[in-house]
């Protein structure tokens, strides 16, 4: 308890899955969350059983191809909790097509929520982590922005995600804002559990899996509590892979 005690968190993509285990587990560390998703229903749900449990969270819809609703949600978490010291830029999507199969639009889609989502919602973050003094951006990439696999628009958008976290913490390290990228492999989201329930293609990954086991939401989440918090002061431009073993080999 208390690992981010004091700070003020911007999460978006957090109505269910791994977002959300990151919404609920910062809050239990003392942050203050604010977070988006286009799924209000959810989130509203997600918000209201944070804070009844005694945390402090506010759900905002947000979509991550708007640049106009990262300034909202930015201006919210200052106005509301007095300003922000860290952004996961944690919403994604995936569509498993090679070059040939994937069309135009879906490589468009997939681009904007991945990549331009992320640059979107580091360009809205900065200026009020420079008023703050400092902060901690934790991009979600993938294996996939570290390795090839046949899903031509979610490796593109995935690697786009590895070296912009590269490119920021170089720019903004002088002025103590860090940035960082998380590299998981499968996990047991709603992103992928249509693929998992198919039990050849779940034994296909667990197969490559040294560890032998899928991860959880909340395997991720504590990762990124960690690259949030003060504990990793001295990261920036790094890349914190949880995958089981899988790029080892």
């Amino acid at each position: 308890m208390g690992r981010l005690e004091g700070k003020v968190a911007l999460i978006s993509g957090a109505a269910r899955g791994q977002g959300e285990a990151e919404a609920r587990l910062f809050a239990n560390e003392g942050a203050k969350v604010v977070f988006g998703d286009i799924l209000d229903m959810e989130g509203e749900k997600v918000e209201a059983e944070i804070n009844e449990t005694g945390g402090e969270a506010k759900y905002i819809h947000l979509d991550v191809t708007n640049e106009s609703e990262w300034e909202t949600a930015v201006k919210e978490s200052v106005n509301s909790y007095g300003k922000l010291d860290i952004l996961v830029n944690n919403a994604g999507i995936s569509i498993g097509k090679n070059v040939e199969e994937t069309t135009l639009e879906e490589w468009d889609l997939v681009q904007d929520v991945n990549s331009k989502g992320v640059f979107l919602g580091t360009k809205a973050a900065i200026p009020a982590m420079r008023e703050s003094g400092g902060g901690s951006i934790v991009n979600i990439s993938s294996i996939a922005g570290l390795v090839g696999i046949a899903s031509a628009p979610y490796v593109a958008s995935k690697g786009a995600v590895r070296l912009l976290t590269k490119s920021t913490a170089v720019q903004y390290g002088p002025e103590n804002i860090r940035c960082n990228s998380v590299h998981p492999g499968f996990i047991e989201t709603e992103m992928i559990r249509g693929i998992l329930s198919n039990s050849e293609e779940r034994a296909k990954r667990l197969a490559i899996t040294p560890l032998g086991i899928f991860a959880s939401a909340h395997d991720i989440a504590l990762a990124v509590l960690f690259l949030a918090s003060d504990e990793s002061r001295y990261m920036t431009g790094s890349e914190l892979v949880i995958d089981g073993g899988i790029t080892a080999q």
